[in-house]
């Protein structure tokens, strides 16, 4: 029996969260050659993409890839990120989220095991999943 990843299923759970609760959903990507995003806007090989419904439009988080129409610096574009790509997704006000594991830009976040550097000023509170 083959399983399906489900990556995907939680990054729609984090941005049905965020909408859920008037938090402004971060997707952030490992930009690849599948990858289709405004090459201005990649730093060091990534982009961070503003998924609320006031930045983007038509939205489809699908099982292999996430579309939509964005703006950036005025001009629209059509981003193609593939859930491979996805390094992470988060509120952008609170910084809780998820942080996915395999990704070598992944910085060093607190776990379960370490409960006492969950709330240090400044650092995103993200769950990191494997």
């Amino acid at each position: 029996m083959s399983g399906f990843s489900t990556k995907p299923y939680l990054i729609r759970a984090i941005y049905d969260w965020c909408s859920d609760s008037t938090l402004t959903p971060y997707l952030a990507v490992k930009v690849d050659e599948q990858t289709r995003v405004p090459k201005a806007y990649i730093k060091d090989g990534e982009i961070v993409i503003n998924l609320s419904m006031d930045a983007v439009r038509n939205l489809h988080i699908g099982n292999d890839e996430i579309t939509c129409g964005g703006r950036f610096g005025g001009v629209s574009h059509g981003l193609v990120v593939p859930i491979t790509a996805v390094i992470g997704i988060f509120a952008k006000e609170t910084g809780q989220g998820l942080v996915f594991q395999g990704n070598d830009s992944v910085p060093t976040l607190p776990t379960d095991s370490a409960p006492d550097k969950t709330n240090l000023p400044g650092k995103p509170r993200l769950r990191v999943v494997k």
